[in-house]
């Protein structure tokens, strides 16, 4: 009797996991098709990935070398380089901290630095946190080789003038989210990668997840590459105390990370409120809303939310999308600079759920032919290299405008195909006239999702390829 029992509780177990997994070899196969496709195109030396499902590992697996030099094979276990993805773990602790009674997201940056230039006492850890701080990069004319403390990083930021004022605008600022690991470090009394392993890697089991370092041993870790004139090489060397900042310095696996998105999943070690801050679209001083949160942008795909980042780092990429509906997550790591590890994500997430397949979202009726005349132009343009700067606002255009910027838009279209025409997916309004369009671009080769914003003037003032 105790037999029969056994074999039958054995059952359900096996039955009730095969039944909540939803890759099925045929799905295995078309993600290892795309991997292996995208890695060839690429040029990527070696891969990680892993969807989680409800807190399950659902598929791991790792593809080519995580070292070239001694032909080490990439396994769930290889440690990669997150980039920028560490912002979401650094947002987390300065929230654990607010939920602690630490600090507040309203807390002005001189109650940290009494000593801060004017400007910084009207940015608020908020500010940081979204972007919205008016913090420009410390990457710009930055010595990458000297070594510096806490504080000769923040001398050397102090020397960084604003580019406007607390909440007016959005820009990414590694700077800013280096300085929150800063002001954590005052607040725990620690360094803020002391604090992440005690208060969040161990509780959640990420064994393996660590800040970067050059000196101790790390088992499995994998090489950063680039390519340099179509030839591959080693990554770029930067001093061991520039990979301790908090804007992403971290060392994780695809295992540590289906942990992560397990603690997310549940709800862990932060109250609901605090994740809900953290998911949340940022409101602007002039009441339009930027779709970035604390540590994560935010996206849609067919009425779906999706949260998701990026990192790029020292010959690294890596890409975390989250589809919370389904309580499905996708991670894709890679060893090889400007690798497209979003688009290789995207494309598995549309794998798995189907729903959020470019090619399956409905178009609407177009009641602007002008504006899409206005987008089949640009998309012209850029594969013919004849961007012309007034079609920007002011700001776009000292960006895009780069002869460098404009060679990369060209390379990317032209490896698409024949642009053959363009379709309508959504159109919203975000205030003071600015309107965002999300259309599905057909080219001979393959299909693109496109967003496109123009303001009240008709200029491009943000755009981006959702692959």
């Amino acid at each position: 009797m105790k037999n029969k029992l056994f074999l039958l509780f054995f059952f359900l177990q096996y039955f009730n996991s095969f039944a909540q997994s939803k890759i099925t070899s045929k799905i295995k196969w078309h993600v290892d098709s795309l991997v292996n496709a995208e890695m060839k195109s690429q040029r990527i030396p070696g891969l990680s990935l892993v969807v989680v499902r409800d807190g399950k590992i659902d598929y791991v697996k790792g593809y080519g070398y995580s070292n070239l030099e001694h032909k080490v094979l990439v396994k769930p276990e290889t440690v990669f380089q997150a980039g920028s993805v560490g912002k979401q773990f650094t947002a987390f602790a300065v929230m654990l901290l607010v939920q602690d009674g630490k600090m507040n997201l309203d807390d002005k940056l001189s109650k940290y630095f009494p000593d801060a230039p004017s400007g910084w006492d009207s940015i608020t850890v908020r500010n940081l946190l979204n972007h919205t701080s008016g913090f420009g990069d410390y990457t710009n004319n930055f010595n990458y080789w000297a070594n510096y403390t806490e504080d000769s990083l923040y001398q050397e930021y102090k020397k960084r003038p604003l580019l406007f004022k607390a909440g007016e605008k959005q820009r990414y600022s590694n700077m800013g989210y280096a300085t929150l690991g800063i002001i954590i470090s005052k607040v725990a009394g620690k360094f803020y990668g002391e604090y992440l392993k005690e208060r969040v890697f161990t509780p959640l089991g990420m064994s393996t997840a660590r800040i970067i370092t050059e000196e101790n041993i790390v088992p499995n870790r994998a090489a950063g590459y680039r390519l340099v004139n179509d030839s591959i090489k080693n990554q770029e060397w930067v001093s061991p105390s520039i990979n301790t900042t908090a804007d992403g310095s971290m060392y994780v696996t695809a295992l540590d990370m289906a942990k992560w998105e397990a603690g997310l999943n549940a709800g862990k070690l932060l109250k609901k409120e605090y994740y809900d801050m953290m998911w949340a679209p940022t409101k602007l001083n002039d009441g339009t809303f930027e779709q970035y949160g604390f540590g994560w942008s935010l996206d849609s795909v067919n009425g779906k939310r999706i949260v998701e980042h990026n990192g790029s780092w020292q010959g690294f990429e890596c890409t975390i999308k989250r589809y919370p509906e389904k309580k499905i997550a996708v991670v894709v790591f890679a060893n090889l600079k400007r690798a497209s590890t979003y688009k290789i994500s995207t494309r598995i997430l549309q794998i798995v759920q189907p729903e959020l397949s470019i090619a399956s979202l409905k178009t609407i009726k177009d009641t602007e032919p002008g504006i899409t005349k206005l987008v089949n132009g640009f998309i012209n343009n850029v594969a013919e290299k004849k961007l012309r700067a007034d079609q920007f606002s002011t700001e776009l255009a000292a960006e895009l405008m780069d002869s460098t910027m404009q060679a990369r838009g060209s390379e990317y279209f032209k490896s698409k195909g024949k642009f053959l025409k363009s379709e309508l997916i959504s159109r919203k309004e975000l205030g003071d006239g600015t309107r965002e369009y999300r259309y599905r671009l057909l080219f001979s080769k393959e299909i693109v999702g496109f967003m496109i914003q123009f303001n009240k003037e008709n200029k491009i003032v943000d755009l981006q390829v959702k692959e």
